[in-house]
């Protein structure tokens, strides 16, 4: 999914005055899922469109997104660490680490 989509949605559900939290990958290092500049969106009730990699990884942004959009209302930025850890035997792992920026985006 490209920025012209996901800004679209954006712009879209901003006209209908529904606040979503935006989630950018700001910086990468080593190997990850998705590159700098790679956005997702997250809705009150869970709902994502576009993605920062899936997975362990992608959940965790989902649920920082969820707590800003519901909780704080603060910016956020989250470390994402990829390498292997407990419970990942099979390797599944992508093997770096990913920030991402949360923010709450607020309809005009």
């Amino acid at each position: 999914m490209n920025d012209r989509e996901i800004l679209g949605k954006l712009a879209e559900l901003a006209e209908q005055g529904i606040p979503v939290c935006l989630a950018t990958i700001v910086e990468t290092e080593g190997s990850t899922p998705r590159e700098i500049g790679a956005k997702m969106l997250v809705g009150a009730d869970g709902w994502t469109f576009g993605s920062v990699g899936g997975g362990c990884g992608e959940y965790q942004v989902k649920s920082a997104a969820l707590r800003c959009l519901l909780v704080s209302g603060q910016p956020k930025l989250l470390e994402v660490d990829l390498t292997d850890d407990l419970g990942t035997r099979g390797g599944d792992v992508c093997g770096g680490k990913m920030w991402v920026f949360v923010e709450k985006t607020v309809a005009p």
